[in-house]
């Protein structure tokens, strides 16, 4: 695929005018013989970086698998597939996945073959044991956060699949951490580093850590008291509280919504709708606070975080600097706050800017809540695009049978079976009877609001 085809859809539909140098340097390979190592940090524009020589090595569309992309979460498979299929033009880009129906990509890989798959390691070697597609043809493969894909867990998977990729000539790893060593089954060739992970020290410069001290070992009413303080009277910003396990996480969301506080929960036991539909509420601010585990801390299509919470000390430097890497994307700044309960010790990754005490003891009125609640409000309506639903048609369905005006429809988030879109949360529940009695596209469908 020339430059000249997808360059020009780049400026134009993600809005890139210029490729940074990190881009820019691996552009340069897509002509050499030689398999790539990408090191850089979180938010530093990894994965145009990766699909752009993918897309120059291609050729025109064929009936067979060019390309193969692997990363280690549903997420980032969606989220790849998404700017893919924006750039890529002519070629037909499919995203395999697990918490979705299969059916619907099982239609995608017959009724005709994909030249790019973006797939999670055990979707892609389910359809291959099924035979619903053949990779013996493809010729790249890109291993996007490879630390992870190639952690124990996925070993097994990741070498049977390996065996069926005979034909590829050009690999491309990518990740915002080192790994030592990387398993024989890869089978690199003539590797090529690029690093820049250089630019987390510049990424430091941009954070303010701080430690705050609770005086107690349960932090729940530290948090609370923090969040109301980072708020200033206002409505708060985007933030999230990292945790170290799922039972935590639904512990300060169940606390958190008691109080009336707008909070989404994300980890790895919701079901994937539930999962999307955290993260698309987090995003058009009807949750602006995000309780999550480490499975948020890369990947994901987030954006604007102001605030970073470690509720629990990261297990390890990469999940500190994955974690932090939610905030203070490209030149933007951010806010990091560890809690710190008594007797609690930090390790030397961890070095602070400031330091306050919370006393829990401390009594909070509950006008104070007010900050952490949202003036947006999400919507659920069961159809998406494989029922014809463009965001077009949600936002005029929302101004001419809800009566919005154009500056009151938010942030509309279209997936395949469903659409969440935002808006104003005094009129929700006033508009939502004339919603459902009415027609969208000649169709009723049901509309709730996400609680």
């Amino acid at each position: 695929m020339r430059e000249k085809e997808f360059l020009p859809l780049v400026t134009e539909r993600l809005g890139i005018t210029e490729l940074n140098p990190m881009q820019r340097q691996m552009m340069a390979t897509a002509s050499e013989q030689s398999d790539v190592i990408l090191l850089s940090p979180t938010g530093s524009g990894k994965t145009l970086a990766f699909i752009l020589p993918m897309l120059k090595r291609l050729n025109p569309p064929t009936t067979r698998v060019q390309a193969i992309v692997i990363a280690p979460s549903r997420e980032l498979v969606i989220q790849i597939a998404e700017i893919i299929r924006q750039i890529a033009n002519k070629h037909k880009t499919v995203a395999l996945y697990g918490g979705h129906k299969v059916e619907d990509e099982v239609n995608s890989l017959t009724s005709s073959v994909p030249d790019i798959i973006v797939s999670t390691p055990g979707r892609l070697l389910d359809h291959i044991n099924r035979r619903n597609i053949d990779v013996l043809p493809s010729r790249i493969l890109i291993l996007d956060e490879f630390d992870k894909s190639l952690e124990l867990g996925f070993e097994d998977e990741m070498t049977k699949i390996m065996r069926h990729l005979k034909n590829v000539s050009r690999k491309i790893l990518t990740s915002a951490t080192n790994l030592c060593d990387i398993p024989e089954f890869v089978r690199l060739q003539n590797v090529k580093t690029i690093s820049f992970l250089n630019e987390n020290a510049q990424l430091r410069q941009r954070m303010n850590v701080t430690c705050v001290n609770s005086s107690s070992k349960d932090k729940l009413l530290t948090l609370r008291h923090l969040l109301i303080s980072l708020s200033q009277g206002k409505s708060i910003e985007r933030t999230i509280i990292f945790v170290n396990y799922r039972e935590s996480a639904i512990r300060i969301a169940d606390f958190l919504n008691k109080i009336g506080a707008a909070t989404a929960l994300y980890h790895g036991a919701l079901r994937q709708v539930e999962r999307e539909t955290a993260i698309a509420t987090f995003n058009n601010g009807s949750t602006p606070i995000l309780i999550a585990t480490d499975l948020a801390a890369r990947g994901l299509d987030i954006e604007s975080v102001a605030n970073i919470i470690h509720y629990h000390l990261p297990l390890s430097p990469e999940a500190y600097t994955h974690r932090n890497g939610r905030s203070a994307r490209v030149d933007a700044s951010g806010c990091v706050f560890v809690i710190l309960a008594p007797e609690e010790t930090v390790q030397d990754y961890i070095s602070f800017d400031d330091n306050i005490t919370i006393n829990d003891t401390t009594p909070s009125i509950d006008a104070d809540i007010d900050c952490l609640k949202s003036p947006l409000t999400s919507l659920y309506i069961a159809a998406g695009k494989k029922e014809k639903i463009s965001k077009g048609d949600v936002a005029g369905f929302l101004i001419k049978q809800g009566g919005l005006e154009m500056n009151e429809v938010g942030k509309i988030n279209s997936a395949d079976h469903y659409t969440i879109v935002a808006i104003p949360s005094d009129k929700a529940p006033t508009l939502l009877p004339a919603l459902n009695a009415a027609k969208l596209k000649g169709t009723r469908y049901k509309i709730h609001i996400i609680r």
